[in-house]
């Protein structure tokens, strides 16, 4: 690990000026990803600016109706809060599959949205990584990429995003607060994560400049028919190889609104709106979740030891609507 220099920022104000100032210095909340990435000289920051003090640690209701996570709320607080459990429990559910108890005891809201890839090449500073080390090359399309992305690729990087819980605030349509030079500004959730396209070294729309201060749930959560199924090799402290956050809602045995979120394949939280719009009215049925299944891997491509990812989307986004329908009915 380098040498860096250190700074506790006071309050936001003080936070931006200092990543202004060092256009090299980065922020330190939980450092659950940050830390990792220093011991394995995959990020060298000259400046850690620490913003464990800052008051972005509460959750509020807000006047809509809907939750503010403040960026600074450990995941864990985030998951065992008594309101997310009982008004966005798909969130709380995906937090909880995410990581281990002791990372999500560190790991903060903000942080979460922020983390790096897990790519193995992207690691490994022997190896090319367009991520790491823009036009060097990509390690991944043509070498071992069983937990690689299968949709929104580019010639330039295949890497997945490894969070839980975005995929989770993705289906819930959440939106990100941040305060920057240039002020405050809401992004939403959607157009947070980027797809690597030609510059995958830039995972997020978020400025140098900005910090997250909080992340706003709307006040529909859809606590009556939801799931998160996560698919992994072991189940406990593993990545997602594809994940699913089902939201429904539901009349009698039509469905009126549909949200469908997967993670661990793409670049970013992935949704198809089309394949969404299919089930509005329509009976919840095994046919019609085939056919949204079917729609959303339309164009999913594999790069040979991910291939098996695109069958298993399919048949994940099937059981997770099965279960998303099941839950809250009376029987």
């Amino acid at each position: 690990m380098n040498s860096f220099s250190y700074t506790r920022a006071s309050n936001v104000a003080s936070a931006v000026r200092a990543v202004t100032a060092d256009r090299d210095a980065v922020f330190i909340a939980g450092g659950t990803n940050l830390i990792d990435l220093m011991k394995e000289n995959v990020a060298r920051p000259p400046h850690l600016v620490d913003i464990t003090r800052l008051p972005l640690n509460r959750i509020e209701e807000l006047p809509n109706g809907g939750l503010r996570l403040g960026a600074l709320v450990t995941n864990a607080d985030t998951a065992y809060n008594a309101a997310v459990e009982r008004r966005y429990p798909i969130l709380s559910r995906a937090i909880l599959a995410g990581a281990s108890p002791q990372l999500r005891n560190m790991a903060t809201n903000g942080g979460n949205l922020l983390q790096r890839t897990r790519c193995y090449y992207f690691y490994d500073t022997a190896t090319p990584c367009n991520k790491r080390d823009p036009g060097a090359g990509c390690s991944a399309i043509n070498g071992f990429n069983r937990i690689h992305a299968i949709l929104g690729t580019s010639d330039q990087c295949i890497a997945v995003h490894p969070s839980d819980m975005c995929v989770a605030l993705a289906a819930l349509e959440a939106v990100v607060h941040v305060t920057g030079t240039n002020g405050d500004r809401t992004i939403p959730l959607a157009e947070f994560h980027r797809l690597p396209g030609d510059t995958p070294h830039i995972d997020t729309n978020l400025r140098t400049d900005e910090i997250i201060t909080s992340i706003d749930l709307p006040p529909k959560g859809f606590a009556d028919h939801y799931a998160y199924l996560k698919l992994r090799d072991r189940t406990s402290y593993a990545f997602a190889l594809v994940s699913v956050a089902a939201a429904l809602e539901m009349h009698g045995d039509t469905i009126t609104e549909t949200r469908l979120a997967l993670g661990g394949v793409a670049h970013k939280p992935w949704r198809n709106l089309d394949a969404e719009g299919m089930l509005n009215g329509i009976r919840a049925t095994k046919d019609h979740f085939e056919a949204v299944g079917e729609t959303i891997i339309r164009s999913a491509h594999g790069f040979g030891h991910n291939t098996f990812k695109i069958e298993l989307a399919r048949r994940a986004v099937v059981r997770a609507l099965q279960q998303a329908a099941r839950v809250g009915r009376k029987s």
